[in-house]
Order: C-alpha cells, then sequence, then structure tokens
C-alpha cells in the first residue's frame, strides 16, 4: 500500500475503525466496571518496575521522586531486557509494569503474572507492546502522548536550519583540515529560509502542527498532507493564509523545499515513503523523519539518496535503532543521522516521567477503567 490511497477508503477505514474502538473500549468499561481493582490490597502501594530504566535515565539525572511516592518502584538499569526469563523474573509481582520503547514480545507477555495489572509504554508510540493480548487479559495500556511535543518539533527545525546553511558539510570539510570556506570563495549552497516552502506529511497533529507554526514564524509556506484534506476549524492553522492541507502528497512533495514525516506507524503507513514518494521531489529538496523509521522504505531511500535524487536527508529515526552495522545509512555522504535525539533532553525525559505519574496516579485513583488516563487499547 502507498500514500497515494484513496481518500474515501481511508475516510471509510478510519469511521469504521473509530467506530469499532469506541463500541469496544464501552462495553470493556462496562464489564470491567464491577470487577475494576488497582491493587490487591488499597492501602498498599501497587509494585512497579521499569524494566529498561538506562534508556530513559542514561545519565542518572532524573527524578524519580513522583513515582516513589505512588508506587513501590523497582528501576532495572538496562537499555533493554531480550532475555524471556529475565524479563518474566523482574515482572514478578508487579503490578505495574513500564516501558521506554522496548519490545514485550507476546509470547514472553504471556507468561507475566496476573498480578500485571497495568503496562505503561514511557513514550509516545506503544507499537512496541502487545496491546490486543493485553485487553484480551483486561490490562489497560497507557501511553503518553504529549510529552515531547516541542522537542521533535525542535529537532525537525534543526535539521532545516543547517540544511539551509550547508553546515553539515562545512563542519565535515573543518574536521579534514580544509578551511577553503574561511580563505576563498565560499563553496557550499546557501539558502534563506524565509520564503521556502516545507512539506509536512501527515502533518495535521501535534508535533506536525508545532513545526508548521515554527516554520511560519520564520516566514515558510506550509503544506499539510491530511486524510481527511483539510483541517477542521477548530485547528489553530485552519485559515492561514500560509498554510495548505490537501489529501494529495505528491502535489506537496513536487514544490516543497524540504519535507517533514509526521506520521504514526501502522499498518497502513508502514513502510509507505520510498522511491515513488522521493522522485516527486525537487532535486534541490531535503526530507527530515523524525517519526518513525519504518515508515520509510529503507531500502528504496538508501538507493535513492546512492543515485543522488534529492540534496539529502536528516533522519533522527531509523527502521532499526541503531541501524545495523552494516546498513549503508551511516555511510551515504548526503544522509546526516542523529540517534532518535528528539525525546532526549534532560527537560523533556523528566517531562515524560512527571506524566507517567500522572497516569499511574490515575490508575490508583480509578474506580473504574473509565478513570485511567491515556488508554490506547
Amino acid at each position: 500500500m502507498t500514500l497515494t490511497i484513496s481518500l474515501s477508503s481511508m475516510l471509510r477505514f478510519s469511521a469504521s475503525k473509530l467506530t469499532t474502538m469506541a463500541s469496544r473500549r464501552a462495553a470493556r468499561i462496562a464489564s470491567s466496571s464491577c470487577s475494576f481493582s488497582t491493587t490487591p490490597t488499597q492501602s498498599q502501594k501497587p509494585k512497579a518496575v521499569f524494566l529498561n530504566a538506562s534508556r530513559l535515565d542514561y545519565d542518572d539525572k532524573l527524578d524519580w521522586s513522583g513515582l516513589q511516592r505512588i508506587c513501590d518502584l523497582r528501576l532495572n538499569p538496562s537499555d533493554a531486557v531480550r532475555d524471556k526469563d529475565a524479563m518474566i523474573e523482574l515482572v514478578r509481582d508487579a503490578d505495574i509494569v513500564i516501558t521506554k520503547e522496548m519490545i514485550v514480545p507476546s509470547d514472553y507477555f504471556d507468561e507475566f503474572p496476573p498480578t500485571v495489572r497495568l503496562l505503561c509504554e514511557a513514550g509516545t508510540g506503544f507499537n512496541n507492546l502487545p496491546v490486543t493480548q493485553a485487553r484480551v487479559r483486561n490490562i489497560p495500556v497507557c501511553n503518553v502522548p504529549t510529552y515531547s511535543t516541542e522537542a521533535v518539533a525542535h529537532m525537525a527545525i534543526t535539521y532545516l536550519m543547517n540544511f539551509s546553511v550547508s553546515m553539515f558539510q562545512q563542519q565535515e570539510m573543518l574536521l579534514n583540515d580544509d578551511r577553503a570556506n574561511f580563505l576563498g570563495p565560499f563553496t557550499l549552497p546557501l539558502s534563506e529560509i524565509n520564503g521556502k516552502t516545507i512539506a509536512l506529511v501527515g502533518g495535521a497533529g501535534r508535533i506536525g502542527t508545532k513545526v508548521a507554526q515554527i516554520a511560519l514564524a520564520l516566514g515558510m509556506h506550509v503544506k499539510i498532507s491530511s486524510r481527511k484534506g483539510s483541517l477542521p476549524p477548530n485547528h489553530v492553522l485552519h485559515g492561514h493564509h500560509r498554510v495548505e492541507c490537501t489529501s494529495d502528497v505528491d502535489s506537496i512533495l513536487q514544490v516543497a523545499d524540504y519535507v517533514s514525516l509526521h506520521t504514526p506507524l501502522n499498518d497502513q503507513t508502514r513502510g509507505t515513503f520510498g522511491r515513488k514518494q522521493i522522485q516527486q521531489m525537487k532535486p534541490t529538496a531535503f526530507l527530515i523523519n523524525t517519526s518513525r523509521g519504518a515508515v520509510c522504505n529503507e531500502d528504496e531511500l538508501i538507493e535513492c539518496m546512492e543515485e543522488g535524487i534529492i540534496q539529502g536527508a536528516g533522519l533522527d529515526v531509523t527502521t532499526t535503532e541503531p541501524p545495523s552495522p552494516d546498513s549503508k545509512l551511516w555511510g551515504l555522504k548526503n544522509v546526516y543521522l542523529s540517534p532518535h535525539t528528539g525525546w532526549r533532553r534532560l527537560e523533556t525525559r523528566q517531562r515524560l516521567v512527571d506524566m507517567t505519574v500522572d497516569n499511574i496516579q490515575s490508575f490508583v485513583d480509578a474506580k473504574s477503567e473509565s478513570d485511567i488516563i491515556n488508554v490506547v487499547n
């Protein structure tokens, strides 16, 4: 499936999906309202384990006191737990399991003890968790959808501004002891940002909207692709004279100086930005991805960058993180990588911890599942 899927079919799918999700959520809340409980003994703190706390607190600078106040908290000093027996041992007797971008395989989850009553993803994306299986066991799954809106938007704009003045190439020259641009005619392309066009693919959501607002402040023109083809009347950018929204992705790729991806990763978007889309872009354009690496067809992206179809690409996310040791991404001269830096700023990570506290506090205080915030299943 490609990003050119028809608007009518996507709307039918979305409407059907939303109706089904609403019905299922209403049914499960009704069925669980009488039996819902948060902890075996309400007077005790729930036991919580953060399976890969070092993924978030890699510098030991985060304040965990909020979680420690409401939970008997165990922080496992690991970036990821991959061994099945180790994971099962860590969650033994736990009421709450917290993860950060760590895959919990379905067969591992099958052996989680009956004490587990809540899964918390310390992040926005939750495709790493077995949400459907959790629902079968009547276990809510929570995420934190808004903690990094500004930070990720700033990351996209950081790439854009560096591209506009060839900053990456200039630093590479200096590291190679090449000072030609200080001594003679400047040899790298430079361009103003104001008056240029940025295309935001799937950019009507929180992060895309923040990128658009910054771009507008810089004097840019903004093109947004959306399944609906228009912004709702209550959208902050609705009616702005320098903002256009369309369902025709190709039309905005063709005119953009910068293309920034903001689509969520799901079965409909996986691998859908590839050669066909890149070939629609200007040869002088730049691609920026701060959403999810797997929305790109990475093999086709690499081929296009090897062929020089566009000027460059800035990737804060890749299909696997990090890319495999033999990935060609590491060595491409026109591809610039960062290690999913968008969420890693200290303030952003602390906000994530604090908002995870909010999720768990709502769980602890809940009389029924409908009282829990940010449930995704």
